[in-house]
């Protein structure tokens, strides 16, 4: 009589770490399926693109899995994830500050073309339609993508993601009390600049369910077990 699987559902994070580690697919899918939106919304924070947001997500969790071995469970995997993600947005981040400035230092002109290019190619490569579902949840994107950097990050964690301040502190290396600190001016800008009936759509901005949700998970099975 053939063992019954167990139910990957019922395991706890350190459980779940061992099976990633042997390159179990039902583990990686279970994993990624939990965690694909809050990191892909942690990393659209620091990257504010879509398909820049979803290739630090699918970088971490290969980088993550990876040395998954090293997963002590003093926090969430989650938080764990998390962190992994935002450092991952992070580099991204320096590097393109660090090719615009080349740009910028050996020709503005350059830097138009390249810039025009760039913004041609994201245009026909991935088409968003999601993004643009309403005007309500476009204008809370292009409001929340005008916070300045270390506030917006925080704001989408505590405010839109639901993490806790600890879980917020410990994902972005910063304090308890600066967490708090940021998460309150942040939302003191938005109000200054949305009307308060919008703010109860943030529950459903930056979607990543779905097909895009099937997609990186397939893309990660694939990559890592394999």
């Amino acid at each position: 009589m053939a063992q019954a699987k167990p139910d990957h559902r019922r395991l706890d994070d350190a459980a779940l770490a061992r099976l990633v580690a042997a390159r179990d697919p039902d583990a990686v899918r279970l994993v990624t399926t939990r965690n694909n939106q809050r990191l892909f919304r942690a990393a659209w924070s620091i990257l504010r693109n879509r398909s820049e947001a979803e290739d630090a997500v699918q970088s971490a969790y290969l980088r993550a899995f990876a040395a998954i071995d090293g997963f002590e469970a003093r926090s969430s995997l989650s938080t764990w994830l998390t962190r992994i993600a935002v450092n991952e947005a992070l580099g991204r981040a320096r590097a393109a500050r660090r090719r615009r400035a080349q740009l910028e230092s050996a020709s503005v002109a350059v830097l138009g073309a390249y810039r025009e290019k760039l913004m041609q190619g994201s245009q026909g490569l991935a088409p968003d339609a999601e993004l643009a579902r309403t005007q309500v949840r476009a204008l809370l994107e292009q409001a929340i993508a005008g916070l300045p950097a270390g506030f917006r990050t925080v704001f989408v964690m505590r405010e839109i993601e639901g993490m806790s301040v600890e879980e917020t502190a410990e994902a972005l290396g910063l304090l308890p009390a600066t967490v708090k600190t940021r998460h309150l001016r942040a939302r003191r800008r938005l109000q200054e600049a949305l009307a308060p009936e919008l703010k109860a759509a943030l529950a459903g901005t930056f979607p990543f369910a779905g097909a895009d949700c099937a997609r990186i998970t397939d893309a990660v099975v694939r990559l890592y077990c394999s």
